[in-house]
């Protein structure tokens, strides 16, 4: 008889020590398939930021979005705006050019040089995914 509810209660019990299991696991699961899925975000909020990042000179974000191939050029980036004042993005709306390796950019980058406004329309750009983010990766052709 002791047996028989001892064997009972062990049925019991495993049940509900799955369920907990499961109820603690799922959304550890939940979140890291949601982490592996969204393959580096999105492409188009890399290029703002890498844009923003540009206009600001700001080497750390630019080094973080640039990529592998590009990264020779990196002082270059960084440079670009640093001589200049009031560099500033107007109108900057970023989109992926379908599943495609393009971001389409609309919008400009101004900068006054000396007396003189300057005026840079934003274009489409190439982006590739590398160590799980998507990376900014020169104008595309």
């Amino acid at each position: 008889m002791v047996n028989r509810v001892s064997a009972a209660l062990a049925r019991l019990l495993r049940p509900a020590r799955a369920r907990r299991l499961r109820l603690l696991l799922l959304p550890a699961v939940a979140t890291l398939s949601i982490a592996c899925s969204s393959g580096g975000g999105d492409p188009a909020e890399a290029v703002r930021e890498y844009l923003q990042a540009k206009v600001t000179s700001d080497a750390a974000a630019i080094g973080r979005l640039l990529c592998s191939a590009l990264e020779s050029t990196l002082d270059q980036e960084v440079n670009t705006f640093r001589s200049v004042s009031d560099v500033k993005l107007e109108g900057v709306s970023c989109q992926r050019v379908g599943d495609s390796d393009r971001v389409k950019c609309d919008g400009k980058i101004t900068a006054q040089y000396g007396a003189e406004q300057t005026e840079f329309p934003l274009e489409t750009y190439r982006v590739v995914e590398e160590d799980g983010a998507w990376k900014w990766c020169g104008e595309a052709e």
